[in-house]
């Protein structure tokens, strides 16, 4: 039998979370390890002023990830960043320790490793239109970058340089951007019958819809792709690359 003093805590902070699968996998990836005494928890935080009082009164936990709308809003908060979160701008896995019963925290990003892992010939072989702004846009777009793979960033709302919005998307635009990459939480449960407002008349067989989003499996987004004859992947197959890097670092 575990003691509570062996116990290890690690979870999830965001909000809404009713959509995450995050505990089932990781309880799972617990068991199938024989990590008996770790376990994972959902912590719907809806301010991230409260991650301090988190970290106090959960003296057990010993890693996050971070899920919207946290990933920038985080990183203020933590006393040390991973140079490729730095590069990011964003964080989704926490790294804590603790020195003299005080929480030390590290923000590393595994987002965009684990999209990159995802990432085929096909969808690296020309530019790339990048929908949202947000922490899950900006580890996609350096993902990208490293593949050399020029990317639009798109925003319902024009924002600044490298930006544009949904009206801006011409057939023109759509042509020369082949593979289109949902970075935002539109489509995402329970809200599965939303999906971003962007031109789909304009898509045909030499695009890939990729949506970041995973539950539900087939979004709104992909239907749309799949109607006009287009490529199309979920991002499940991130989720679990994501995830199993930050297994990683929690074991560390």
């Amino acid at each position: 039998m575990v003691k509570e003093t062996d116990l290890t805590l690690y979870g999830l902070i965001g909000f809404p979370l009713g959509h995450s699968w995050s505990a089932e996998w990781f309880n799972e990836r617990f068991r199938r390890t024989g990590d008996f005494h770790k376990s994972y928890h959902l912590y719907p935080l809806e301010d991230i002023r409260e991650f301090p009082g988190l970290l106090h009164s959960q003296p057990l936990l010993g890693g996050l990830n971070v899920t919207i709308p946290y990933k920038e809003q985080v990183i203020p908060l933590l006393d040390e960043l991973d140079p490729e979160a730095r590069a990011i701008g964003a964080v989704n896995t926490i790294r804590i320790y603790r020195v003299s019963g005080k929480p030390v925290t590290k923000g590393f990003n595994t987002d965009a490793p684990g999209f990159l892992q995802t990432l085929t010939p096909a969808m690296t072989s020309g530019r790339a239109l990048v929908l949202g702004t947000g922490g899950a846009s900006r580890a996609v777009a350096h993902a990208l970058a490293g593949e050399a793979v020029p990317v639009t960033f798109v925003s319902r709302l024009k924002k600044g340089p490298g930006i544009i919005s949904c009206q801006e998307l011409t057939k023109e635009v759509m042509e020369s951007h082949p593979l289109i990459v949902n970075a935002t939480p539109i489509g995402m449960y329970p809200e599965i019958d939303d999906y971003p407002p962007i031109p789909y008349h304009f898509l045909n067989e030499g695009h890939f819809l990729y949506d970041l989003v995973y539950n539900p499996e087939i979004t709104g987004f992909i239907k749309q792709g799949m109607l006009h004859g287009s490529m199309t992947m979920n991002g499940l197959q991130m989720l679990r690359n994501q995830a199993e890097l930050a297994y990683e670092i929690f074991s560390r």
